[in-house]
């Protein structure tokens, strides 16, 4: 339900402690970066393995050797060959070694693999407010409708992460007089759960109004407590668990799919970035879409600010073609 606002056993001793202070900042990251980092660190042992090098400490050398491996013969992209080597430097400094990242063989191998084989980031296509008002006239009057209504609409107009979105509990729900409050409490950039407040305010058509689809599928699913957004068998049994985010990036294509565009195309990024593209278009003030979006540096927003721009703010239209 939505609430609304208002000696020798010393020194083992320190020798202890100092493990368990070790042990203690190795658990400061985020779950799912712990284990990128753990799986990246197996892989690298198993190339030095191969080699007879040792691993930690590493000879920059073959650091720099492992890189070019990943980059040229096993073709990955540079993206993850630079996460592979955060995760090598994070090991080393866990282990109060001094990181091989910052040794001059490997900053320019990593310089000259960036050069040559780098490439642009392919990002995923937007759902502007228009192609969302198209998918909102052909979801179905369902259990899974309402469900999937409320997903599109609360991710749209919150620009939500696809994580952010699937995190939210009903607790996390506070209705005002002018919409809907979201907390985020699992954010990208918010490891330390600091957490933050969105509002999403009514719409003006009842078709696309995210708050009244939030509070329809609240109700159709009577929901009391627990995550907002869950799974629904073929026989209309609503699940306790929370949506996975790879479902809400499903449902994304879908949709997208239904009104006739390639579905490979689209994500659940689709909803984020079509909102920023949609609020540019719209003339909304950056500082006013960063405080939407939550994003931490403006160079990131500025990249979806720049792409969405590139027909209304076009030199090439304003002389006489």
């Amino acid at each position: 339900m939505v609430r609304r606002v208002l000696s020798s056993e010393g020194e083992d001793a320190n020798f202890m402690e100092e493990q368990d202070s070790r042990s203690y900042a190795r658990n400061g990251k985020a779950r799912n970066t712990e284990r990128a980092y753990a799986s990246d660190w197996k892989d690298f042992e198993k190339f030095c393995a191969r080699r007879n090098k040792a691993t930690l400490p590493s000879d920059p050398d073959d650091v720099a050797l492992y890189l070019r491996n990943l980059a040229q013969k096993r073709k990955l992209k540079i993206t993850t060959v630079a996460r592979r080597l955060a995760s090598i430097a994070e090991t080393h400094k866990a282990g109060g070694y001094k990181s091989p990242s910052d040794e001059w063989v490997v900053k320019n191998t990593l310089k000259r693999l960036r050069r040559e084989l780098g490439e642009p980031a392919k990002g995923k296509s937007p759902l502007v407010t228009a192609d969302i008002a198209r998918i909102m006239s052909i979801v179905p009057e369902t259990l899974v409708g309402d469900r999937d209504r409320a997903l599109l609409l609360l991710g749209f107009a919150g620009a939500m992460r696809r994580h952010e979105l699937v995190s939210i509990d009903l607790k996390d729900l506070a209705l005002a007089p002018e919409g809907l409050v979201v907390a985020i409490l699992k954010g990208k950039t918010d490891q330390t759960r600091q957490g933050r407040k969105i509002g999403i305010p009514y719409g003006k058509n009842i078709l696309t109004c995210p708050v009244r689809a939030v509070l329809k599928w609240i109700e159709s699913a009577h929901l009391m407590d627990g995550p907002l957004f869950r799974s629904i068998n073929k026989h209309g049994h609503i699940g306790m668990n929370p949506l996975s985010d790879q479902v809400v990036a499903t449902i994304v294509k879908t949709y997208a799919r239904r009104i006739g565009k390639y579905s490979s195309r689209f994500s659940g990024h689709s909803l984020r970035v079509g909102f920023v593209t949609s609020a540019v278009i719209a003339g909304v003030p950056e500082r006013v879409i960063q405080n939407q979006t939550g994003h931490k540096s403006v160079l990131v927003l500025r990249r979806y600010i720049r792409d969405a721009s590139i027909f209304r703010f076009n030199a090439a239209a304003k002389i006489g073609l």
